[in-house]
């Protein structure tokens, strides 16, 4: 199942003077949601889609609308009517809505990245994976892989710069069952005021389980997390869109 979370307040964006949540603000005729969406074309016809959105006007017809435009074969949509203490608890709670088998594998993706061609298959032999790129600034999760074996991650962090893998927001766990039982033992020893996703990892790691990764070109990942990011796409459309853009046609 590949979970989006959506249901943050997009506060940056507010406060520049942006009327709408930054997945509906266009980018090139479509909006960024479609973009971000998108990276997952491969997957539109045999896997599950599940939005987490926020109770508003306009949201589940805006979503429901995309989706279908983009031919997603299976999603459902999630409604919040309150905050969360983070994207954990996001998608605890977008799972505990959908009812879906806690064997079922699952990915969990932003909605403000942008990542054409991305792979969320599963890894034999491992309870959850993540995908890195080379990035400056601490405003990330980050890995740091295994010195024994470079293959596996020892460690998560969530804005604590330990590595120059940066976490792209692809995060996968063999089945929703473990992603509760990290979330469940990051409550009782938390890492931070927010329940944030990576660390997330650390509590498998301690448990015996081999967490992978994967590093991918830092030009293959797009970013529209902040408005100045989503003004310089407006300004300067980056040629790999043009790759992805060809898949939602």
């Amino acid at each position: 199942m590949i979970v989006i979370p959506m249901a943050g307040a997009s506060k940056r964006f507010a406060d520049a003077g942006y009327r709408q949540p930054k997945y509906m603000l266009p980018l090139r005729e479509r909006p960024l949601f479609d973009w971000a969406v998108g990276s997952f074309a491969a997957y539109f016809h045999d896997q599950p889609f599940q939005f987490i959105v926020r109770d508003e006007p306009g949201v589940v017809d805006f979503v429901t609308a995309r989706a279908e435009a983009l031919g997603i074969a299976r999603f459902a949509l999630a409604l919040l009517d309150r905050p969360t203490s983070g994207q954990a608890e996001t998608v605890e709670r977008g799972l505990a809505i959908a009812g879906r088998p806690a064997s079922e594998p699952l990915a969990i993706f932003n909605i403000d990245t942008i990542r054409p061609g991305i792979a969320c298959d599963p890894i034999n032999g491992m309870a959850g994976w993540l995908e890195t790129f080379s990035a400056a600034g601490d405003n990330w999760s980050f890995i740091e892989p295994a010195v024994d074996d470079p293959a596996l991650v020892t460690r998560c962090t969530e804005k604590q710069r330990i590595s120059d893998h940066c976490c792209t927001g692809l995060y996968q766990f063999a089945s929703a069952d473990l992603f509760a039982q990290a979330l469940a033992a990051e409550r009782r020893k938390p890492s931070s005021h927010e329940l944030f996703v990576a660390p997330l990892y650390n509590h498998l790691i301690a448990a015996g389980h081999r967490i992978g990764w994967r590093q991918v070109a830092a030009e293959r990942v797009v970013l529209a997390g902040v408005p100045a990011e989503y003004e310089a796409l407006l300004a300067s459309f980056p040629p790999i869109l043009d790759e992805l853009a060809g898949s939602l046609a």
